[in-house]
């Protein structure tokens, strides 16, 4: 009889894909633009781009991030089976253990570099990992809370750049808010798509407490605040070409709710979540014209 082959403790394509290298470009790309285009100088007033502390911030971010990746993976392994198989690493590419010690030296790597950016970024980053953690441990299996909470640090990665250069507060806050609906929004079609795997493993998310019609009309009501949230800040800041790009924009974001609503397959929803993050990005790019 032939011996079933053990799983390796660590492959470099396991971890490359366990962190998302692509939704960690977008992390940086998103806390670059904000810096290039909404602060412009740093705090000694040279070009924010040679600031070496903004360096600093973006890979603590993007390092805290991976590993929040790789620890939801290491909670949900038994979910991923069901929901999406083969995309399933950990045990296969990488033992659970080897997950934990890169799991915890990430964090103390991108804690560290917090700090030595400034203290409080210091203070923000440690409660950002201790939240990514719970959230991986308990929180997203419980209805809204675990999305609220992932929105909520996505948000957190545009904000925390004007807080450190202490500039452009109001204008950065408009992205911060863009970024957390939109992801708010992401993560709840998320829920929608993996509701199978979720409800097997006793998880309670919205989908499956209030079933599959009444958490689309909770999207639409978060929609509603989207919408008005980003037409209040724009007003207040006055800038007539920002407010014509969210024009154009909301075009494309009322298809987007549009297909929500005509959504009712898995495949709609992950083709949604695709969706969103270019919405995220076209967003992103309006940096450029202010």
């Amino acid at each position: 009889m032939r011996k079933l082959q053990a799983s390796p403790v660590f492959t470099f394509s396991a971890f490359v894909k366990i962190i998302r290298p692509g939704n960690l470009l977008l992390v940086a790309f998103a806390q670059i633009m904000t810096a290039f285009f909404l602060i412009e100088t740093s705090r000694s007033g040279q070009p924010v781009l040679l600031d070496y502390h903004l360096y600093l911030l973006v890979t603590s971010t993007v390092i805290l991030t991976a590993s929040g990746y790789m620890i939801n993976d290491y909670y949900d392994v038994k979910i991923d089976y069901v929901n999406r198989p083969k995309a399933v690493v950990i045990g296969r590419g990488m033992k659970r253990r080897m997950v934990m010690i890169l799991h915890t030296v990430m964090n103390l790597v991108g804690i560290l570099l917090g700090v030595l950016v400034h203290p409080k970024i210091g203070a923000i980053t440690f409660i950002a990992a201790f939240l990514l953690w719970l959230y991986s441990n308990s929180l997203k299996r419980l209805p809204f809370i675990g999305n609220l909470t992932v929105a909520s640090l996505t948000g957190l990665a545009i904000w925390i750049v004007g807080l450190y250069y202490q500039k452009a507060e109001l204008l950065i806050l408009t992205y911060a808010l863009f970024a957390f609906f939109i992801n708010l929004i992401r993560e709840i079609l998320k829920d929608i798509e993996d509701r199978n795997g979720d409800r097997k493993h006793g998880c309670r998310t919205l989908p499956i407490v209030l079933g599959f019609r009444k958490t689309k009309q909770v999207i639409f009501i978060i929609a509603f605040f989207f919408v008005a949230a980003i037409l209040i800040v724009t007003f207040r800041l006055n800038e007539p070409l920002l407010f014509f790009y969210f024009g154009i924009l909301s075009i494309f974001f009322c298809l987007f709710m549009f297909k929500i609503y005509k959504a009712d397959r898995r495949s709609h929803f992950t083709e949604l979540s695709k969706l969103s993050k270019l919405l995220m990005l076209t967003g992103i790019l309006s940096m450029s014209f202010l």
